[in-house]
């Protein structure tokens, strides 16, 4: 795809201040959009809002906590103030609690659900609205492969997910089956990536976290999300891994589980790796938490 095909399109970007946001939001740049990033972090916010401008886009940075009605207004109106319509909303944010299911506190649980589902939720509620005012958008939702295929120790961050999966498809039904042509719902379910994921989450295994193999250039996924905004489809898997459990959980869900499960055991819980409990970035970013490029360094040799 050439550069700057992406020239007057308006795009909004959740969880941008690392990660796959953060790519995405340079990839759309590039592209010459006028790029809206929000996450919690607004001091990386203002620096990547800088180097999108640099390269050819426009942007605009909005300080958000997805957990908060209000903040998803505020981003949402300070985009139309600024640029007048919206083409592309990305929910993007996520957190995550890793461990036994008892043994992780309660309201952690609670603030996985809340960033994951109800901060996507908000967001596809602000997008929705304002697509049908005008009559046409992108909503692109970033999931899982744990959204479609579970695995242990992640089991709020498998509910929200999963939630996200099941929000978008009974969205884009009611699309369907209103004739609405011009709205498009797209899902995107990564497998295991190279991200910082893992130094924000919270931690109560007693291991280092880390990502379940295979893990792979979250390049990927940024050139997945992208694509969706050209050419819109209803879920894509990204990562190899990821789009073979989705294939065979549809046809032995007994048996892909069981595998996922071993997998997942193995990767956080078998090695001899210790680490103390910790909550991570869960309830307000940490200074003392790096995390902020789109790389996590899980794929140096």
């Amino acid at each position: 795809m050439s550069e700057k095909t992406m020239n007057g399109k308006v795009v909004v970007i959740t969880g941008a201040s690392s990660g796959f946001g953060k790519g995405t939001a340079r990839k759309f740049g590039e592209a010459g959009a006028s790029v809206v990033v929000a996450a919690r972090r607004d001091n990386l916010l203002d620096e990547l809002a800088g180097e999108i401008e640099r390269s050819g886009g426009k942007a605009l940075a909005v300080p958000t906590d997805v957990r908060r009605p209000e903040d998803i207004e505020k981003l949402a109106s300070e985009t139309l103030a600024k640029f007048g319509h919206i083409d592309v909303w990305v929910n993007n944010a996520g957190a995550g609690a890793l461990g036994l299911f008892e043994e992780v506190p309660l309201e952690d649980h609670v603030q996985v659900i809340e960033t994951g589902l109800i901060g996507t939720l908000y967001g596809s509620y602000a997008a929705i609205r304002q697509f049908k005012r005008q009559g046409a958008g992108i909503l692109i939702n970033v999931a899982s492969v744990i959204g479609k295929v579970p695995a242990p120790y992640f089991s709020s961050y498998a509910a929200a997910k999963h939630g996200v999966v099941g929000l978008s498809a009974s969205i884009r039904q009611e699309l369907r089956e209103n004739n609405i042509d011009g709205i498009h719902i797209c899902t995107v379910e990564p497998s295991s990536f190279d991200t910082p994921f893992f130094e924000h989450t919270a931690n109560y295994t007693g291991h280092k976290a880390k990502p379940i193999p295979p893990v792979y250039d979250p390049q990927k996924v940024v050139d997945a999300i992208f694509d969706l905004a050209s050419h819109p489809r209803d879920e894509v898997q990204v990562g190899a891994a990821g789009k073979a459990a989705a294939v065979f959980h549809n046809i032995a869900p007994g048996l892909t589980e069981k595998m996922m499960g071993k997998q997942t055991h193995m990767a956080e819980i078998d090695e001899d790796d210790f680490a103390p409990d910790t909550q991570g970035s869960l309830y307000e970013p940490s200074p003392e938490i790096g995390g902020v490029e789109v790389t996590g360094g899980w794929l140096k040799p």
